[in-house]
């Protein structure tokens, strides 16, 4: 639980103080950072979501299923807020266009990003991609969404009143993307990580969108938070961590699409397409059957503490007990130390006959001092 939640995936060791340097309030910013997504008045009642994030490494392993659970994970992000999700958008980078291997890595993430947002019924509408040899077998997959709420439904994951249930709703779980927050920090680069690669399944995805939104419509959902990055074991620990109150897992009564899984395997599965919901003491039964009608279970696995821990038992026995403060704000953070530009000249005599080889461009004398940028490499 600790190597998840301490990834890069999910504490941004290395962005996170970067990433607060941007300006992140407003005269119509309804939501800034620290919840799914971001919200934004835009007159008339009603509030634009929006949530851009990465599937860089996911994608690289495996890329339709890497950038199509990359689409999925947005997607709940965004009616996680109780909004409906209307637009998608991408940003991607990718190596060189005639390497065998790049055309394979693009062929992969295209499809999967129009494949899930096409199933399950929003359309991706702009985008942009640039190739560049610094991306060769890496690319970044970056994928936005964009929904619209009325500013009274927009829902907090926020945990609260000591006693009122938790109900992991949507698919089952299994052993599909086990550990996939940390896999990307795995010390050995040539080690295989297919199997931490989730499968979405947008169809039932689509269930869950009408559903979980029918269902904060009754106003017996009080916090909503999706199963992404660290499964069960992030969705728990960020909900109590907003709420500062803390909560009890019960890995026995998640429902389980697979026989042997391991409490360490239930709290760490990555498996799509499901959310874990607040609902008020006393309404479990009435949310029961509601998600029913969309042929959705919805199990009680848990409830809200006053302790600010997080603890999972397997039936009667004690598995796990940790304090949520180290799980969220014990994460490190790094200071990174950029190095300014090369001068020019400077820059094109580093890159030498080695860059004109490279690009096959033909070695004329260029003035001390100048340069030609060629196919983004500087030749002197």
């Amino acid at each position: 639980m600790l190597g998840a939640m301490w990834s890069e995936h999910c504490g941004y060791k290395h962005s996170r103080k970067l990433l607060r340097r941007l300006p992140t309030s407003g005269p119509r910013v309804l939501q800034g950072p620290g919840e799914n997504a971001g919200a934004v008045d835009i007159g008339e009642g009603l509030a634009v979501v929006l949530k851009m994030e990465s599937h860089n490494h996911p994608s690289a392993v495996e890329p339709f299923q890497g950038a199509a659970t990359g689409v999925g994970g947005i997607l709940r992000d965004i009616f996680t807020m109780g909004a409906r999700p209307v637009a998608l958008l991408d940003s991607l980078r990718f190596g060189d266009p005639a390497d065998a291997r790049t055309q394979y890595l693009l062929g992969g993430v295209v499809g999967g990003v129009g494949h899930y947002g096409n199933c399950f019924g929003t359309p991706t509408v702009g985008g942009e991609i640039t190739f560049h040899s610094d991306y060769a077998g890496n690319p970044i997959v970056n994928v936005m969404c964009a929904g619209i709420a009325p500013i009274n439904r927009l829902t907090r994951a926020r945990a609260s009143g000591p006693g009122n249930p938790l109900l992991l709703v949507g698919a089952d779980t299994g052993r599909d993307g086990l550990q996939g927050a940390a896999f990307a920090s795995n010390e050995d680069p040539e080690a295989s990580h297919r199997g931490v690669v989730q499968v979405g399944n947008p169809f039932l995805e689509k269930l869950l969108l009408e559903a979980c939104l029918a269902a904060l419509d009754s106003g017996d959902v009080l916090a909503m938070q999706d199963l992404g990055a660290a499964g069960l074991t992030s969705s728990a620990v960020e909900m109590a961590a907003r709420g500062d109150v803390g909560v009890e897992i019960d890995v026995a009564r998640v429902p389980r699409r697979e026989t042997g899984l391991t409490p360490f395997e239930v709290m760490l599965s990555e498996s799509q397409e499901r959310m874990l919901l607040l609902v008020r003491a006393g309404s479990e039964e009435q949310v029961r059957r509601h998600f029913a009608r969309w042929e959705l279970h919805a199990v009680v696995v848990g409830h809200v503490t006053e302790d600010r821990l997080i603890r999972v038992r397997d039936g009667s026995e004690l598995v796990a007990e940790l304090p949520i403060r180290v799980l969220m704000d014990e994460v490190p953070a790094y200071d990174l130390r950029g190095e300014p530009p090369l001068p020019l000249g400077e820059a094109a005599r580093s890159a030498g006959e080695g860059c004109v080889r490279d690009f096959n461009v033909h070695p004329s004398p260029i003035p001390e001092g100048e340069g030609v940028l060629t196919k983004h490499c500087w030749r002197y």
